[in-house]
Parts: structure tokens; C-alpha cells; sequence
């Protein structure tokens, strides 16, 4: 099992918490009970709900017990639990909430049929998910996977493929009644070409970095960031840009239109 660094992911904390506040605009639930934030981490986007939503229960739910000791530093009010959101029980929640995680669930477009068929009426699912493996910062990746120095480690593992708008309204309509698909491309301006490596170093990368020793992956590092200079070069300003695609949704079951 892959545990997460919260310290590693939390560099770019700005950065990762807007997709969730943007996901949270859309949503049309206005006071919801419970809510359910699926694949927490350290609390970054249950932060947000909180401050959408500051009389509803919130639980937050993540794997990674690193993760869940800096949520609950972050919110010593909200409940946290380690669990698996392929298969947690989300009854009884009306609003779940899901940022950056059903990339890594298995199968995750059968978990989002099963997430939004076990909602309440009046009850919300939403989600986000980076949809970057075709970006120089993923494509890099496999490619130095493949080079002789790092074959036969097994690297990268399997992470699910985003589908297409209509692959989500297939697995959410029904139940749901009213379902709202988007996919932003931030731009995100960073310091350097190294700051991209150590975005995904927190992330994206970790499949890759994971099975390697000390030395192996210095070397991974070393080889990776040389590609990713060249993909992520300075602007006139010295900024550089690293776009990051990521798709939406927010379904809704039996909310009354307004």
C-alpha cells in the first residue's frame, strides 16, 4: 500500500486547494448535513468544505495515516478515519466530495456509478481529477522508466485512465437528475523547472520513485529533472508555466431546479 507524504504534497499548497474551491462553487447544495470528503489527505480540501459549509458534520476519510495526522492538526474539529474509498460506506452522507483522488480507485468509473446510486434525494456527488498523463511532466515519466537503467523495477504501476464527458454521465445519469461536467487547464507559474519536479514528486511521481533505493532514485530524479527542463523552459518573466489539466463533475439527485 502507497502511503503519501503530506509534507511532500502540501509544498504547493495554494495551488492544490483551488480546484477544490472552484468545485465547491458549482456545488447546488446550500446546507447540506453530512459530508463526506473521500481521499482527504492532509485536510487541504476538507479546509474548504468547512469554510462552505460551517454547520454540516464532516468526515474525512483517506488511506494514508500521515495524511489524516495532518488533517486533524489542520481541523481538530472534524472527524477523521482511515478507509478505503473504493469501498467505504457513504450512506448517510449528502454530499460526497471527492478532490484528486478516483485517478488512484481502481475501476473508478464502476465507483462513481456506486457512489452516486447510494446518495439521498437532494444528495451531491463531486469530484475532480487531474487529467495530465498526456503532459510533458507524466509523458517524461514513463519515458525514463523505460530507459535501461530502470527497467525491470516494475515502475509507475497502474493509474486509471480519464475518460471522456460522456463515460461520467453514463456512470452518474441516472440516478442522477442533473449532472455538470467541466474540465479547467490551470496554468500554474512556477519558480523553476525543479519546482515542477517537486510537485509531482508529491504525487504523480511517487509510483515511480517508490520501489527505487536511495541511489536508484537520485538517479531518477537527476535524469527525470534534465527532460523536464527542457519541456518546462523559462519565460521571458522567468516564470515557468506548467499547465495541469483536470475534469469535473458535480451530480445532483432529485434537487428541485431553480
Amino acid at each position: 500500500m502507497r502511503l503519501w507524504d503530506s509534507k511532500r504534497y502540501d509544498r504547493f499548497e495554494a495551488e492544490r486547494a483551488r480546484p477544490s474551491r472552484e468545485l465547491i462553487a458549482r456545488i447546488r447544495l446550500r446546507a447540506p448535513r453530512r459530508i463526506l470528503d473521500l481521499g482527504c489527505g492532509s485536510g487541504l480540501s476538507t479546509f474548504e468544505l468547512r469554510h462552505a459549509f460551517p454547520k454540516a458534520e464532516i468526515v474525512g476519510v483517506d488511506l494514508s495515516p500521515d495524511m489524516l495526522k495532518a488533517a486533524a492538526k489542520r481541523l481538530p474539529g472534524v472527524s477523521f478515519r482511515q478507509g478505503d474509498a473504493a469501498s467505504f460506506d457513504t450512506s448517510g452522507f449528502d454530499l460526497v466530495f471527492a478532490n484528486a483522488l478516483l485517478q488512484w480507485v481502481p475501476n473508478h468509473l464502476a465507483v462513481v456509478a456506486r457512489l452516486a446510486a447510494a446518495l439521498p434525494e437532494g444528495g451531491a456527488l463531486a469530484f475532480q481529477v487531474p487529467d495530465n498523463e498526456d503532459e510533458p511532466s507524466h509523458r517524461l515519466m514513463r519515458a525514463v522508466a523505460a530507459m535501461p537503467a530502470f527497467r525491470g523495477f516494475n515502475l509507475g504501476g497502474k493509474r486509471e485512465t480519464i475518460g471522456a464527458f460522456a463515460d461520467y454521465d453514463t456512470a452518474l445519469a441516472p440516478p442522477c437528475d442533473e449532472v455538470d461536467l467541466w474540465r479547467t487547464v490551470y496554468a500554474h507559474r512556477l519558480a523553476s523547472p525543479e519546482d515542477v519536479v517537486k510537485w509531482v514528486e508529491g504525487s504523480g511521481l511517487r509510483p515511480y520513485l517508490d520501489p527505487l533505493d536511495a541511489e536508484k532514485r537520485a538517479a531518477f530524479l537527476a535524469a527525470y529533472g534534465q527532460a523536464v527542463a527542457q519541456a518546462y523552459p523559462a519565460q521571458a518573466t522567468a516564470a515557468v508555466l506548467f499547465p495541469f489539466p483536470r475534469l469535473f463533475a458535480v451530480a445532483t439527485r432529485g434537487l428541485t431546479r431553480r
